[in-house]
């Protein structure tokens, strides 16, 4: 791993091209679902992380997204518009919304998930076992500063 201390530039504008590349054709697999939907990227984000966090609160999703409000209130009212989420107050504390993906949402989400998955599962069987496992580390540790 020492040779990793001596990387140039070059290897790292290199390395980010990828990252982007990468981000690029991930979300551009899934492009055509959305359209049929109207919907975009921020949309699929949105979709996305609702598939993971069932019943996330509207404050934990903007911490995760990393958003303005006023974007996730445009996305979040298009979802709503599309029929695909719900919002259900906290039993404890009625100001706070939790956010769901209804049975629409959750086909939507399958969906683009099943497309996604089919580069990102290709990638995973034709690497090595470790390789997996350092790419997920080292994703970890970009993602955390």
């Amino acid at each position: 791993m020492k040779e990793l201390l001596y990387l140039k530039d070059n290897q790292l504008k290199d390395l980010i091209e990828k990252l982007i590349i990468g981000y690029r054709d991930i979300f551009s697999d899934s492009k055509k679902i959305l359209d049929r939907y109207s919907i975009g990227l921020a949309h699929n984000k949105v979709i996305h992380l609702l598939s993971m966090y069932e019943g996330i609160s509207i404050s934990e999703l903007l911490k995760r997204l990393k958003v303005t409000k006023q974007s996730l209130n445009r996305v979040l009212k298009d979802l709503v518009k599309l029929e695909a989420i719900e919002f259900k107050k906290n039993k404890n504390d009625t100001r706070i919304k939790h956010v769901f993906l209804n049975e629409k949402g959750k086909v939507i989400s399958n969906e683009i998930f099943q497309v996604q998955k089919k580069r990102i599962y290709n990638a995973l069987l034709n690497s090595k076992s470790e390789e997996v496992l350092n790419f997920d580390s080292v994703l970890n540790k970009i993602i955390n500063g």
